[in-house]
């Protein structure tokens, strides 16, 4: 039997098992996998195997990290139903535990190649860190900034004299050239000659002991340069071999037994080369030990465990669906011929059969978009607001969205039906000329009455299209609120967005440095309930022709 097979604690005789595999990246967790996940918190609630600070006590002994977990329920070859658990990354600077299973390739085996070639990379930043720190090689890179700055002035110093020069014996030939003999006049110009040679040998002269200087500073700099420079060339050349001879290390089975490495795996996508820490998710963890032990995997659920990361969003105990960046072509492997759940996604849509139209005229259309619908076609979803419009006016001009909205979130659209009205229209957005206004309900009780929230937000390159916020690389996005009511723990709200980003609302309200209460029915940053409570309520801005201001609004079919 597996060592890492865990029977479940309670009678399952009444669980219904699912006749197909959870589709990964979009699913509701299957009640016996959430069984398994309610086992494996009770664990990690009492265990005393490890010592990890997950950010759940009020006392903190280190830095809080949280961290995904996954199950795995399965079959073995006698019949009996169980689950394999496991966890994202290292835990407690191990691989090794009693319950988790372990990673696909173990990075820190102490016999392994890995953390001896490890040491000599962490060997080269600290000779490096040494060198690049030394006071002496510090002041020589500063004075040669100073010799530098002054030499350019000496310089120009010395051009300004040559002219000054030239322009005097200019002066001198129209001067007193007229009151010499001929000979005289020979004497002086042979005169005035020398002394323009003189300044350009001055000048030459100059420019000479300068670069002799340069060249003096520039030798004792790079007595450190060189060698730093040939450390860091040493440490690429290493990383590099070292980060293949692990792409190497990671070969990952499918039920046929086909074995296929990252390097392989990531060529034919976006990222080319596998991404950092790609294989080390749960997911990957627990169908790569399910093959190699002839375990029938049945269904899956991944939870997160702890204090949230200051960039993502993630809620203690809440279920989340695999990674897209890493995971998904690694499991677009290891899932091959295990029949899947349809992708929820692409049909959510369906029952939409007409749009709501609220106005329309020769030049625009204004529209209340209903939730799970997209706004523009996408990858694999074609249907959306844009194709419908083009089916309902075939002769409309121009690229007629002038704004988004989420595909979750309902509400108030204005589109364009000619070029013309589409550039005026867009340019209002982009002044902020536009009032918007959402409603939202949120799980939690916001106390403050009204406010204001600034949080960077960029695309998660790991999980698109999941934003995160980042003060280095994101782009300004900014929110005012202003509660309506508060009922029940949950707080009625409207959102006025300054900007426009991705999932802006959604990440503001979720993030534990904005609301910190995620929108209800939010399934990327909260829980899924039977949609999100988010609506484009009220929208404002001044018709293209006409210059009438428009004003619209529209009640979602959510309350409090």
């Amino acid at each position: 039997m597996s060592n890492y097979f865990q029977y479940f604690k309670q009678s399952i005789s009444t669980y219904k098992l699912p006749k197909k595999f959870d589709y990964p990246f979009y699913y509701e967790p299957n009640p016996i996998a959430k069984l398994a996940c309610a086992e494996v918190q009770e664990y990690l609630n009492n265990q005393t195997d490890f010592v990890h600070d997950f950010g759940l006590q009020k006392k903190h002994t280190s830095t809080p990290i949280g961290k995904m977990f996954g199950v795995l329920v399965v079959q073995n070859k006698i019949g009996e139903i169980g689950y394999l658990t496991a966890v994202s990354g290292k835990l407690a600077n191990t691989n090794q535990h009693k319950i988790f299973v372990p990673p696909v390739f173990d990075m820190l085996n102490k016999n392994g190649f890995f953390l001896e070639q490890e040491q000599r990379l962490n060997e080269i930043n600290r000779i490096l860190k040494s060198l690049e720190s030394n006071q002496t090689y510090l002041l020589l890179k500063e004075d040669f900034i100073e010799f530098e700055l002054n030499s350019k002035l000496r310089i120009e110093e010395k051009k300004q004299l040559l002219k000054l020069n030239k322009k005097d014996r200019k002066s001198q030939r129209e001067n007193i050239s007229l009151t010499l003999s001929n000979n005289e006049l020979q004497f002086f110009e042979e005169d005035l000659i020398k002394q323009s040679l003189r300044d350009k040998y001055e000048f030459r002269k100059l420019n000479e002991e300068i670069e002799i200087e340069k060249k003096q500073f520039l030798d004792k700099i790079d007595l450190f340069e060189i060698e730093i420079n040939s450390l860091k060339e040493e440490r690429k050349t290493k990383s590099n071999s070292l980060q293949n001879q692990l792409f190497d290390q990671y070969q990952f089975l499918n039920k046929f037994n086909q074995k296929k490495g990252l390097l392989d795996i990531f060529s034919n996508t976006s990222f080319q080369q596998p991404p950092a820490a790609a294989g080390e998710c749960a997911a990957p963890k627990l169908l790569q030990y399910a093959f190699q032990n002839e375990l029938e995997p049945i269904c899956m659920a991944e939870f997160w465990w702890g204090d949230s990361p200051k960039s993502e969003i993630r809620k203690h105990g809440h279920y989340y669906p695999a990674c897209t960046g890493k995971c998904e072509p690694i499991l677009g492997h290891m899932l091959q011929g295990i029949e899947l759940n349809e992708n929820l996604l692409l049909t959510q849509n369906s029952q939409v059969e007409e749009l709501d139209i609220l106005y329309q005229d020769d030049d625009l259309i204004v529209i209340n978009k209903p939730e799970e619908f997209l706004s523009v076609p996408g990858i694999e979803i074609k249907d959306s607001v844009y194709l419908r419009i083009k089916q309902l006016f075939p002769l409309a001009t121009g690229p007629i969205i002038v704004h988004r909205l989420d595909m979750s979130t309902s509400g108030i659209l204005v589109l364009a039906l000619n070029k013309e009205s589409h550039k005026i229209l867009q340019q209002q957005f982009i002044k902020r000329k536009v009032e918007k206004r959402y409603i939202a309900l949120l799980d939690g009780n916001i106390t403050d009455n009204e406010g204001f929230i600034n949080l960077p937000l960029r695309v998660d390159l790991d999980d698109r299209p999941r934003q995160m916020v980042c003060y280095e690389y994101g782009k300004i996005a900014q929110t005012k609120y202003e509660v309506i009511k508060r009922k029940d723990n949950k707080t009625l709200i409207y959102f006025y967005p300054i900007t426009g980003r991705t999932h802006q609302l959604r990440v503001h309200a979720s993030h534990v440095l904005g609301l910190n209460a995620s929108i209800i029915g939010d399934d990327l940053y909260g829980s899924k309930a039977n949609r999100l409570h988010l609506h484009a309520e009220s929208l404002e801005f001044t018709h293209p022709k006409t210059k009438e201001i428009m004003k619209f609004e529209v009640d979602p079919n959510f309350n409090l």
